[in-house]
């Protein structure tokens, strides 16, 4: 009878530690989910940003035409994004878009002296450290779920649940990496 109660005292223990890791699995797929939430909530943010600083430099940088229909394209392609991955690409593109309009306005004065440039120029500036560090949180926390699907006894738990790894938010080539290179030469 006492061999029963061992046997019945390990089982309950072992629901107990399945339940209690899966729930920390679930957790941190949570948090996963959030995090990207808040990038997500960002970049339209930046994207909502952007027609009116396209509106705000049309005028002074009539030659730079194709960087502001870039950027305006790139606005509607994040619409139709689904992915993290789709979304990070874009990201990417609009990053370096947005870095060439910053670094050309320098050399219009006029702009550069207009309220209403300089008002969303400081908006889109506390914008990116928003997505800055909401890329941070969401990594940490991609990385955190990611080492518990992989670290024992969490990944045979998670095997048997179906959890599956999730992708980080990060530049996709070396050329997004790099600053931009500006050519008043033209």
């Amino acid at each position: 009878m006492g061999f029963l109660w061992v046997i019945l005292g390990i089982v309950v223990v072992l629901i107990i530690v399945v339940i209690s890791i899966y729930n920390s699995l679930v957790a941190a797929r949570q948090k996963v989910k959030n995090a990207w939430s808040q990038i997500d909530v960002q970049l339209q943010r930046r994207f909502d940003l952007i027609p009116n600083l396209v509106e705000s430099v049309k005028g002074y940088m009539a030659h730079e035409e194709s960087v502001l229909t870039k950027v305006t394209e790139l606005r509607t392609a994040w619409s139709n994004a689904s992915s993290v991955h789709e979304k990070a690409e874009l990201d990417n593109q609009l990053s370096g878009a947005l870095k060439t309009i910053l670094a050309v306005s320098e050399n219009y004065p006029d702009l550069k002296a207009n309220q209403n440039f300089s008002e969303l120029q400081e908006e889109l500036r506390g914008t990116e450290n928003k997505i800055s560090f909401a890329r941070q949180f969401y990594n940490d926390s991609v990385t955190m779920y990611n080492i518990k699907l992989e670290a024992f006894p969490s990944n045979v738990i998670a095997g048997m649940f179906g959890f599956k790894q999730e992708e980080l938010f990060e530049a996709e080539s070396d050329e997004a990496r790099k600053n931009v290179k500006v050519d008043f030469g033209k």
